[in-house]
Parts: structure tokens; C-alpha cells; sequence
């Protein structure tokens, strides 16, 4: 893999970080997506398998067929949803003939890809004539990913946070702008806002501070005093809700087209 590149083996720490915002954001996708019912369905990135499992509940599809570079993230997925087909597979080369597929999905993967428009050529290679090509990722460019407050309080205190792989390929025209060159028609981009709530700020910071995340990488190597007073920071910076829980919002930017 490439440095543009992530990869998410840790399939329990990934679901802990992510796992309540891709719940959150996936239904309200698949509902813009319009997809037909009964459709042969293609999930790139399947990550931990929340996309294939909420189409597979809310979409009546006739097959589902999905795949992660990641092994540990298939194996998990495989578990979630036994009805599904799952692979380890590369977005730039997909394993299937020409247009296999009535519609291609994926989520929060496409700004992780190293080289995205070749995967775009790929998603519209295996979908049929007139087939659905959709995705979302977190706007990241504008921090509002879920792990936006945590960032921003790293940089007030001036911290070097590396950027997130493709954070400008996550805004909107950005997305709209590799679809087009993709040679996808129709091409349609919306935001899906979500705000969810923890219990308290310990639940925020657990899930906050996964292993794999460079910004845990960085909270590691910072003094006590230091890691406290960041945590003052985020939590400040966090909205109040009912019985000591704190509650903010993210941003998915989505888009569709058609083959």
C-alpha cells in the first residue's frame, strides 16, 4: 500500500471508533441512493461490513457481493452478514467480468484509495449499462469528520496532526469533479449530517483513541500534564447533553450516478 493509502486491520478497535457513525449515516444513504429492489449489489471497502449488512436489510437486493484489501476486515464482515459474498480484493483491480454488478456502492473508503480514479474506472467497468455508482466519505477538509474535535483541539494546542490521506478529495466538488472524469452521467452530491451522543466523555476519548489512528500515535507520546490538558480541551469544545453526555455533529459527503 501506498502512503495515500490506510489499512484498517483491526476490525474491534475500527468498530469501536466508527462503528455507532457508520450505523448512523449508512441508512440515510442507501435511502438517497434510489436503488431499484432485486439488484446485484457491489460493496467497495467494505471495511467491517455495515454497508452490506443495512442494504442487504433495507434494500431487498437479489445478491450482494462485497470486498476490503483488509482480511481481518472481511473475516469480520463475513460473520455480520453470512448471506453476503465477501473477498480480499484491491479497489484498483476488482475481480469480476464487466458490467457484473446493478449497482456499486462505497462508504468512507474513497478518499483512503491511493489512486481513486482508477478505482472510479473499476466500479464503472463492473456495473451494467445504466447501473448505479455511489459513495461517501467524511468531509474531511471541512474537519467534520468524527474525529474532528479531537483534531482541532491537537492543532489549538499547537500540535502537527497530519492530514488525513485524500482530505481534499473528500469535498464535495472534489467527488463530483472524479465521478465526471470517471465517465459517470448524472452525477448528483448531497451532505448527511449526523449528530450522535456518548455517555460521557470517557466513552468520546475511548473511542477516540483507537490504535491505529495517528493522532493515538501522537496522545501516546505526550506528558500526563500535557494528555490532560488536551482532554480539557476537546471536552470544552463538546456539547452538553442530558445526564453528563456530550453530543456533536459529523458530515458525509455523498454522491450517485449512473454508468
Amino acid at each position: 500500500m501506498s502512503e495515500a493509502t490506510l489499512t484498517f486491520n483491526d476490525s474491534a478497535e475500527y468498530e469501536r471508533f466508527m462503528g455507532r457513525w457508520s450505523r448512523a449515516v449508512a441508512p440515510i444513504f442507501l435511502r438517497w441512493m434510489q436503488a431499484r429492489r432485486h439488484a446485484r449489489w457491489l460493496d467497495v471497502g467494505c471495511g467491517t461490513g455495515i454497508l452490506t449488512q443495512t442494504l442487504v436489510e433495507l434494500c431487498a437486493p437479489s445478491s450482494v457481493h462485497a470486498i476490503d484489501c483488509s482480511a481481518a476486515q472481511v473475516k469480520a464482515s463475513a460473520r455480520a452478514t453470512p448471506s453476503a459474498s465477501f473477498q480480499v480484493a484491491d479497489a484498483r483491480e476488482l475481480p469480476f467480468p464487466d458490467a457484473s454488478f446493478d449497482v456499486v456502492a462505497s462508504a468512507l473508503v474513497i478518499n483512503f484509495i491511493a489512486d481513486p480514479a482508477t478505482a472510479l474506472a473499476e466500479m464503472r467497468r463492473v456495473v451494467r449499462t445504466g447501473g448505479l455508482v455511489a459513495g461517501y466519505v467524511w468531509d474531511f477538509a471541512q474537519d467534520l469528520s468524527p474525529s474532528g474535535p479531537l483534531r482541532k483541539a491537537m492543532r489549538h494546542m499547537g500540535l502537527q496532526v497530519p492530514e488525513v490521506p485524500g482530505t481534499q478529495t473528500s469535498r464535495l466538488e472534489a467527488l463530483r469533479t472524479l465521478f465526471g472524469n470517471a465517465g459517470l452521467d448524472d452525477v448528483e452530491v448531497v451532505t448527511i449530517d449526523v449528530t450522535l451522543a456518548y455517555s460521557d466523555f470517557e466513552d468520546f476519548w475511548e473511542a477516540q483513541t483507537p490504535a491505529y489512528a495517528a493522532t493515538t500515535k501522537i496522545v501516546t507520546t505526550m506528558t500526563k500534564s500535557a494528555r490532560m490538558r488536551l482532554k480539557r480541551t476537546v471536552e470544552s469544545s463538546l456539547r452538553r447533553g442530558p445526564n453528563a453526555s456530550i453530543e456533536y455533529l459529523a458530515r458525509a459527503n455523498a454522491i450517485r450516478s449512473h454508468a
